[in-house]
């Protein structure tokens, strides 16, 4: 039996099967946690504002349809719908009887805003644990933003000498997930 289920969502310009999704799948599926990745690109291809709200209807669906243990991780878009989505499943309890215990959340290079796109900034739930990867030197969100998001939340935070893509530290995030998801095992 699985410890508990990981549900891990790509960015806006990927797909299930990108490279860092598929990484961290393969670190889940090793530690005994079963894991998914929706494909969101039916979605992604409008690249309208309004489909983040899909994006979220469809990630939330998924997390709810889960009972036990759950951690939701992403990358890009797919780091901020988790968020959101675990802001949603922790003010609704986010534990219950019938739904999933949300035990932590891991992010790579999330947006922390997305004016023009979304009302709000990043609402990811400061108690619960997580975890982010991000670029010092990425174009898309700049590195401070995410510093004093992370330090809001006494999220743990860490670093990297790379871009938006995180190409260069695809294993290093691999593992940074294998320490999050070895920490909400305990």
């Amino acid at each position: 039996m699985a410890r508990g289920h990981v549900i891990l969502s790509h960015g806006l310009e990927s797909g299930p099967e990108a490279t860092k999704v598929s990484a961290l799948a393969q670190v889940a599926e090793h530690l005994g946690w079963s894991h998914e990745r929706p494909d969101y690109r039916d979605l992604d291809a409008g690249r309208r504002p309004e489909d983040i709200a899909a994006r979220l209807a469809r990630l939330q669906a998924l997390a709810r349809a889960h009972t036990g243990p759950l951690v939701l991780a992403g990358s890009s878009m797919g780091a901020f719908i988790s968020g959101e989505v675990a802001g949603h499943l922790a003010g609704g309890g986010g534990t219950s009887s019938t739904g999933p215990t949300l035990l932590g959340l891991f992010l790579m290079a999330p947006p922390i805003a997305m004016p023009g796109w979304w009302p709000t900034p990043l609402q990811a739930p400061a108690s619960l644990p997580t975890m982010v990867v991000h670029g010092w030197d990425d174009e898309l969100i700049p590195a401070a933003a995410v510093i004093d998001w992370c330090a809001a939340r006494k999220a743990e935070l860490r670093l990297v000498d790379d871009s938006h893509r995180l190409a260069a530290h695809v294993d290093y995030s691999a593992s940074a997930f294998a320490d999050l998801l070895k920490r909400v095992d305990a």
